[in-house]
């Protein structure tokens, strides 16, 4: 049985448009599906319980994903294991095509390629994602999907983890290259934020994490930090990209003023959550 973690506090006004697309493969008992409801003060366990015995609700008194997430792997039997962010689209489908990618001889971890949803962003938030799209990272990471599907081996290895802030990016860097794979023919949608206030909301997150993955012993070694040299090999490839490269660096230095101000006070507890990608 392949098993889907869906760790989710306060998300019910996103979380049914993910069941109804998963639920149609849980039909045939083959997929366990497991919504961890952590603090919520929402709808949430009510949206989720509609879709009945197709979806099992597990609940957690705090708000914490990492407690979800804890609570789901107890709950869980077998692997190989998939863990879904609520507030992203993926369908069952690609959920087993990213399982049969594990099959691989070496792979621990697999993620579904990225379907940015800009539709109702401002414009500097599609220019920027223009160019974070194209950073060799983003392309080639785990991270920034919501989505991460492991082996035995790789739960292990994302299970001593410490508590990060980041923990998409720590989860991507636990893994090397060759350990690691995004599948081509699947897809995953995931909402951008609609304002270009709620983009640096989440950018300082990203910030705030990446610094305290550099500053944690216990975590991944590399950062995987974009040079100046792939930003400039963007604008070369494609000239047309150059103003969109002006947001992409005011919006990059917004963000890091204020995420760097954030970890030389060990703030990594505050989550910036974006609530414009949710309406």
């Amino acid at each position: 049985m392949l098993t889907v973690i869906v760790p989710a506090h306060n998300e019910g006004r996103v979380i049914g448009r993910l069941l109804e697309r998963l639920v149609p493969g849980a039909a045939d008992g083959e997929l366990d599906i497991l919504v961890v409801a952590n603090g919520c003060t929402d709808d949430t366990a009510e949206v989720v319980m509609a879709f009945g015995p197709s979806v099992r609700l597990l609940t957690a008194p705090v708000p914490s994903k990492r407690e979800a997430l804890a609570t789901g792997n107890e709950a869980a039997d077998g692997f190989p294991r998939v863990y879904l962010d609520a507030d992203v689209e993926l369908g069952a489908d690609d959920v087993w095509a990213l399982a049969r990618a594990l099959e691989a001889p070496g792979v621990l971890a697999a993620a579904p390629a990225r379907e940015l949803d800009l539709a109702r962003s401002a414009w500097p938030v599609r220019w920027y994602y223009d160019i974070w799209a194209r950073l060799p990272g983003v392309e080639a990471g785990l991270f920034g999907r919501g989505v991460i599907a492991v082996t035995e081996e790789g739960y292990k290895r994302l299970n001593d983890l410490p508590p990060l802030l980041a923990d998409d990016l720590a989860a991507s860097l636990a893994f090397g290259t060759d350990e690691r794979t995004v599948v081509p023919d699947t897809r995953v949608v995931v909402h951008a934020p609609r304002t270009v206030r709620d983009l640096i909301r989440r950018r300082i997150r990203v910030v705030t994490g990446v610094a305290q993955i550099e500053r944690s012993r216990d975590a991944p070694a590399s950062s995987e930090r974009t040079s100046g040299r792939d930003l400039l090999a963007i604008v070369r490839d494609d000239p047309r990209l150059a103003p969109r490269m002006f947001i992409f660096l005011a919006v990059t230095m917004a963000a890091r003023a204020r995420g760097n101000r954030a970890a030389r006070r060990n703030d990594y507890t505050t989550w910036l959550r974006d609530e414009s990608s949710r309406g």
